[in-house]
């Protein structure tokens, strides 16, 4: 059986009397909502926007070697890798490309690159009619990297979003440690 508090509740319909009051109070204050196109709210760190190729910072060149690890790592399988071999029998990226319309952004393949070659940039305002414009080739992907992420903003990326790097490996300072033996003469 109800008590004689929740009765009345029941009634007098105070919990939609609440909410109509709460309704009211708000009716006549100022709106947050951004207007999109005029007022642009920056990407969060660490965003996950449109690909681009790394390019070496001493050579000019892209650090892809053609491995293909992304390509593999992907769950979506939108990267297509396609090398050659030169006279010394090194690898060279002849094509590298992306499906941008089958990426899902999970960035796993960034993760998978142990040479740092492919990134994810905070760019997010890209829209076309056509899906050509959503294949990225090589050339794409570089001009990518040159336009977004170029100097010290792309070097600070890989440091502060993705991990594990050479220096988080190493020995503790209070660690026990075995000593070296010195070999008897």
């Amino acid at each position: 059986m109800k008590t004689a508090k929740e009765f009345l509740k029941t009634i007098f319909f105070i919990e939609i009397l609440r909410g109509l009051a709460l309704t009211l109070s708000r009716l006549f204050t100022h709106a947050v909502t951004r207007r999109y196109p005029k007022v642009k709210r920056p990407a969060q760190p660490g965003f996950r926007g449109l690909h681009a190729l790394v390019r070496d910072r001493d050579t000019g060149k892209e650090k892809c070697v053609g491995c293909c690890l992304c390509a593999a790592y992907c769950p979506s399988q939108c990267i297509y890798i396609y090398t050659s071999e030169d006279e010394d029998h090194k690898k060279i990226v002849d094509r590298y490309e992306i499906e941008v319309l089958r990426c899902i952004f999970c960035g796993f393949c960034v993760e998978a690159c142990p040479f740092g070659a492919i990134s994810l940039t905070e760019h997010y305002e890209y829209s076309d009619y056509s899906r050509d414009a959503f294949y990225m080739t090589k050339e794409r992907l570089l001009s990518n990297w040159d336009k977004y992420m170029a100097g010290q903003k792309g070097e600070g990326y890989f440091r502060k979003f993705w991990r594990p790097m050479s220096e988080d490996f190493g020995t503790p300072e209070k660690q026990a440690t075995w000593r070296k033996i010195q070999n008897a003469k």
